[in-house]
């Protein structure tokens, strides 16, 4: 009997290294490269320390529909109206000191929905844009 099982356990061994069961070769499933977006101005470009609260648009290009404005590296609660124009509201406690406020646009990550994952993309952030706060 114990030969029977030994034998039973290497065919079924043998059987499985054989269908390849023990390497599979899978796609890489890493995401791509995302789009990057690009800003070319801001309105307004600047606030007075300590002023009343304002909307600031962000415009530029390649804006996806989920990005986020970044004041500071601090998302912000962004809406998109278009892949060229993001607009962002500035209560007056943002400014309330002078000086130079770094603005960026983070488009976000994607999931993959290809096969194992794959098709998904990187986050991308551009390149900075200051704000003077006077």
């Amino acid at each position: 009997m114990k030969i029977v099982n030994l034998f039973l356990v290497g065919t079924l061994f043998a059987l499985t290294i054989a269908c390849g069961y023990s390497s599979k070769n899978y796609p890489n499933s890493a995401p791509s490269p995302g789009v990057i977006p690009k800003i070319s101005s801001l309105n307004p470009d600047s606030a007075t320390a300590g002023g009343a609260d304002f909307t600031l648009t962000v415009n530029g290009t390649s804006f996806g529909s989920k990005a986020v404005v970044n004041w500071n590296n601090t998302p912000q609660t962004t809406t998109f109206l278009g892949t060229g124009q993001l607009t962002v509201s500035v209560p007056s406690s943002m400014i309330g000191n002078s000086g130079t406020v770094k603005i960026t646009v983070t488009n976000p990550a994607t999931t993959g929905t290809g096969l194992y994952g794959s098709g998904g993309t990187m986050a991308e952030t551009s390149a900075v844009m200051d704000f003077t706060v006077n």
